[in-house]
């Protein structure tokens, strides 16, 4: 019989960090890791969570972590998240960032039909499509630790938690090297060339981005601690009001809902200041430790005898991220240059995370010609708006499987 240990609180935010050294230690000294901007969290988290694997495959010792400051942590996380909801924001960007936003939120919807008509033909449960759909391919690894736990909890998918870090990952990887190849595709077919105008025209994305600029203060940072804890405190009482309803509502919807409330009435009312840079740094260091307790709990034994219709699925949707920004994306945003670097940057974020279609989007200009509109409507839809649609439509699918 294996030893059974807890970590408690104190102990499972003490590996937490460690499994974060770790992952960053790692990452800097295997280059191929920085090339696919894998984070260190999963880095770490998948070191460890071979490791405890394992120890309890062969019942050497199993451990139990505090799962109460996990839960905390992703819905702080997703209340900074639900903050770069700014209405204002996509107003300043214009048709062709709604545009883009359009072809996204689509590709979410077609993402879960995919994995849910592949799951029922493979014999599986649509849950397990779910597993493999938009909530590890464009919600990347934070909607992928989000929503494993609901999975296995509501809808008794086993493993579920380590089937969406897996596709996450694999995402994020097929995702930086689809977009290339789609590229030089679309510049070869037609003899594509940047627009000289748009390239001499300044663009408002410095604009969006001068909060980023502000120094970080300790009074930026007690705001930024005030407004995300009554976020969570306001989308606390949200979600108990929807879940009366029997709706499948994930915890942290409720605080994402709050937060964006919070932030337009702070943008229309002029009462007090959202400080854009120290709920960033919040939400960056609520998810790297949230990713960490997440990734070391996963089985990844329990992964063999699922690999086969996991791989099927996912390079399914890997097949469709292709079509679509070959054939739906480029067309959508005009059949222009700048359309086709959306595109390959589309690859990326529709695949893995907006740090890669970032990536994608830097190769292929490189060798090419810069794209100043691309480089400004990405992070915008990628960064501020496409997590939260992709939560309420995975929300919606659950909520009509079930």
């Amino acid at each position: 019989m294996p030893i059974d240990f807890d970590m408690g609180a104190t102990g499972t935010l003490l590996m937490a960090v460690v499994i974060l050294i770790v992952g960053r230690w790692v990452q800097t000294r295997v280059s191929v890791l920085e090339k696919f901007f894998i984070p260190a969290p999963v880095i770490g988290g998948f070191i460890f969570s071979v490791i405890f694997s394992l120890l309890a495959y062969f019942q050497v010792i199993h451990l139990e972590f505090d799962a109460f400051l996990q839960k905390m942590l992703m819905i702080a996380f997703f209340a900074t998240v639900g903050f770069s909801a700014s209405f204002k924001f996509l107003r300043k960007g214009g048709k062709v960032v709604m545009l883009f936003l359009l072809c996204a939120s689509i590709l979410v919807i077609l993402q879960n039909v995919l994995g849910v008509s592949l799951a029922w033909m493979l014999g599986e449960s649509p849950a397990f499509g779910m597993a493999t759909s938009s909530i590890p391919m464009t919600g990347g690894h934070g909607t992928a630790a989000a929503f494993g736990p609901l999975l296995e909890g509501k809808f008794f998918l086993e493993s579920g938690s380590s089937i969406t870090i897996a596709a996450a990952t694999f995402g994020l990887i097929a995702g930086s090297l689809l977009g290339g190849p789609i590229g030089r595709r679309l510049m070869k077919k037609y003899n594509l060339k940047p627009n000289e105008k748009e390239l001499k025209e300044a663009h408002v994305a410095s604009d969006l981005n001068e909060d980023k600029q502000l120094k970080i203060t300790e009074h930026g940072m007690f705001n930024a601690v005030t407004v995300i804890a009554f976020a969570v405190g306001g989308g606390s009482v949200i979600s108990y009001y929807l879940n009366s309803y029997a709706l499948v509502m994930p915890e942290y919807i409720g605080a994402m809902f709050a937060a964006a409330f919070i932030r337009n009435l702070s943008d229309y009312s002029g009462w007090f200041k959202i400080n854009d840079n120290e709920v960033t740094v919040l939400g960056n260091i609520t998810l790297f430790l949230f990713l960490a307790m997440a990734l070391m709990k996963m089985n990844l034994i329990s992964l063999v005898d699922l690999a086969l219709p996991i791989l099927v699925i996912l390079f399914a949707q890997v097949l469709m991220m292709g079509l679509y920004a070959y054939f739906i994306t480029f067309r959508v945003m005009g059949k222009t240059y700048d359309a086709a670097v959306m595109a390959v940057g589309h690859c990326g974020f529709g695949l893995g995370a907006t740090p890669n279609a970032m990536a994608n989007m830097e190769a292929f200009t490189a060798k090419n010609f810069p794209s100043p509109q691309a480089f400004f409507v990405l992070p915008i839809v990628g960064s501020l708006f496409i997590d939260f649609i992709n939560s309420g439509v995975i929300t919606a699918f659950l909520n009509f499987l079930y």
